[in-house]
């Protein structure tokens, strides 16, 4: 086993990591379809998959056109509400963002959603004040898993990316930690395989969020 440094500072990916919010996204996405007159055939399935990338990317990959790219977000956006009762956070996540706060860890989150609306979402399920950073999608920042965002989390909270736990359900979070020179934890409750999880070669992989609280006191990688 490899002597880490001990992890000082958490960051959470949001959909699939904090809460189960596929439903809401996908019946969002086919409102907004419905609204912009496209006809697109989209599996529940398939596009559970896709969740953590950017529309723009979802699209291409599914052969979906959508001229009006930023205006199909901002409708998606201003409907999501709408389907925010489809979104339940996970078992123990509140017992390890008070745990996270009650040992001084800062905690921090990551995610591909708009800025404000990942402040929205935090504060409808009462979580936004157990994160001392709330990272979205901005303009003229690289998303995952490009590490821009993540170094960025680092600079703000003063503990570099060796002293850091990146946490999330997909490849892009783990590359995206790896990319940073993070620690990394994958979860497989979220919406990815254990076994697509495994090939990135997470230095944690967990199945409940419990398991963050043994790995925040131990100083050597699993």
């Amino acid at each position: 086993m490899n002597s880490t440094p001990k992890i000082r500072s958490v960051v959470f990916d949001l959909d699939g990591t904090l809460m189960s919010s596929s439903a809401t996204i996908y019946k969002c996405t086919l409102r907004t379809f419905q609204e912009f007159n496209i006809a697109a055939e989209l599996s529940e399935e398939e596009f559970n998959k896709k969740i953590g990338y950017h529309f723009k990317d979802i699209f291409a990959d599914f052969n979906i056109s959508v001229p009006d790219l930023e205006g199909f977000i901002d409708r998606y956006k201003s409907l999501y509400f709408d389907f925010i009762d489809e979104s339940k956070v996970y078992p123990n996540v509140l017992k390890v963002l008070e745990f996270l706060k009650e040992n001084s860890i800062l905690t921090s989150l990551l995610t591909t959603k708009a800025q404000d609306q990942a402040e929205r979402i935090l504060e409808h399920f009462g979580l936004k004040d157990y994160f001392s950073i709330i990272t979205g999608r901005q303009n003229g920042m690289a998303i995952k898993p490009a590490p821009d965002a993540l170094l960025k989390i680092c600079k703000e909270t003063g503990v570099g990316p060796k002293e850091t736990l990146m946490v999330g359900d997909s490849e892009l979070d783990i590359r995206c930690g790896k990319n940073a020179g993070s620690l990394t934890c994958g979860v497989t409750f979220g919406y990815r395989q254990k076994e697509e999880l495994e090939k990135e070669n997470p230095d944690y992989l967990i199945s409940d969020m419990k398991e963050i609280i043994d790995i925040v006191g131990s100083n050597e990688v699993k």
